[in-house]
């Protein structure tokens, strides 16, 4: 039986907008090519050209804390038990750690069979530049005094994912205690959500602007010589990445909600695609809320698992830290054991949590832990300088595939998902609305309105 598509509704309740998008997207593609060729071109004028991509990523993570703190609230302050919402985080925190476990095991075995680096020299130069990445680094008790804001509202404007996801929360929490009484607060928080939509739709339009200042930038500082002399250490990185997220994330979604992975990774294109020209998964951030929303995950999985995974689901800089590890002590001579393998990135694992999306974090979090663990290796860290930014990119797309994934699943397993919506939306029959990025078929609150007869 045929089922009517839901369309947009314009704002006098007249003739759906028409969407657009299309072409921001495709404008995109272009200023992508077009800043690789200037970087090529013309290497001095496209390093003056990185304000652009550093502005339009600062204009999306401007809107981060607000959609994480509208989307938590609303989520937990709409269920009737709190112990929905603490399944949901209990499952997830696990789910992230096993994960990041594997992609550690992944990461160990390549670069023990590669050997990246061997051969290379370090210059006084290099060295001074890994030294100076060290400094970068917190530690595990920064990281988690951190999570506590200064005062309620600070963890609105500081720019830390945790802090907001703390105070959303309790607020959450507390309006769940107090019943009808707060239902006007949840209105009030649903209508400001609609409000950080618009703007977000809005600021994605700079978003070709800031793809080419970007990659012109990456392309002008880099050089095509850099990438010739570490390319065993690229491409090994990137298809461990490729194999982690198509084999064994992509075997995990099958077996558990029987969701191909590339059907998936279509609907959430446009995400890959924005990261892979800004090379930080927080750009992306926002609209997987909306979209994981949209596809039928119930506000509370989708409020707890995207910003939590964010923090903690790091399979992408776990392999990064792995193989990194290994390529600077094999070049510099020292070849780790396997104990020190082991020891040494269980404590970056731990120090890299915080660090999804911000690009060099992880080659920070790299030094910090050599610098702790084995000092004499810090200098090396100089070595890879040149193509952490290329290196970035596949962190933040691996990143971005695992804690998409994490929150199908992670909704399967808890009864927040519904799975007819989602095979509609998979397949192209309710489109996404790129306008409000809100679904107006979806009731207040959370609630969804029953699917048309026939569905």
């Amino acid at each position: 039986m045929s089922v009517t598509t839901p369309q947009p509704r314009s704002a006098a309740g007249g003739t759906p907008p028409r969407n657009r998008s299309h072409y921001l997207y495709a404008a995109v593609l272009v200023a992508v090519g077009l800043g690789i060729l200037v970087g090529l071109v013309a290497p001095d004028l496209a390093v003056q050209l990185k304000p652009l991509g550093t502005a339009f990523v600062a204009l999306i993570k401007m809107m981060i804390q607000p959609v994480i703190f509208c989307t938590i609230v609303i989520g937990v302050g709409s269920v009737r038990s709190a112990a929905r919402v603490g399944k949901v985080g209990g499952l997830a925190l696990i789910y992230f750690l096993v994960m990041s476990t594997v992609a550690l095991a992944i990461g160990l075995v390549v670069g023990n069979v590669l050997h990246p680096g061997s051969g290379l020299q370090l210059t006084d130069e290099v060295a001074s530049a890994g030294a100076a990445q060290a400094e970068g680094a917190g530690t595990t008790t920064d990281f988690l005094l951190g999570i506590i804001p200064t005062s309620l509202f600070s963890a609105l404007t500081s720019g830390e994912v945790l802090e907001t996801l703390l105070v959303a929360l309790l607020v959450g929490f507390a309006i769940q205690a107090m019943g009808r009484t707060g239902e006007p607060v949840l209105r009030g928080v649903e209508h400001l959500q609609r409000v950080v939509f618009r703007v977000l739709s809005m600021v994605m339009w700079a978003a070709p602007v800031g793809a080419f200042g970007a990659m012109a930038a990456v392309v002008g500082e880099t050089g095509v010589d850099a990438l010739k002399s570490l390319a065993v250490l690229m491409i090994g990185f990137y298809l461990t990445c490729a194999l982690f997220v198509f084999v064994v994330l992509g075997t995990v979604l099958k077996a558990v909600t029987g969701v191909n992975v590339f059907s998936l990774f279509k609907y959430l294109g446009r995400e890959f695609l924005l990261i892979l020209s800004t090379s930080s998964s927080e750009s992306a951030l926002p609209r997987l809320i909306a979209k994981m929303e949209h596809a039928g995950v119930d506000k509370p999985t989708v409020g707890v698992v995207v910003p939590t995974g964010y923090s903690f689901n790091l399979d992408g800089t776990a392999i990064y830290l792995t193989m990194a590890s290994l390529f600077i002590a094999s070049a510099m001579g020292d070849p780790l054991s396997i104990g020190e393998q082991v020891s040494l990135l269980l404590f970056m694992m731990v120090a890299s949590k915080g660090a999804a999306g911000v690009t060099g974090a992880g080659m920070a979090t790299l030094a910090g832990g050599l610098a702790s663990h084995r000092p004499e290796l810090l200098d090396g860290v100089g070595l890879i300088v040149g193509i952490d930014r290329f290196m970035s990119e596949a962190r933040a797309l691996t990143n971005f595939a695992g804690n998409s994934i994490a929150t199908v699943v992670i909704a399967q397993w808890t009864g927040g998902l519904d799975r007819g919506r989602l095979d509609r939306v998979l397949s192209g029959e309710l489109p996404f609305d790129e306008t409000t990025m809100l679904d107006e078929d979806v009731a207040p609150a959370g609630e969804r309105v029953p699917e048309p007869a026939g569905a």
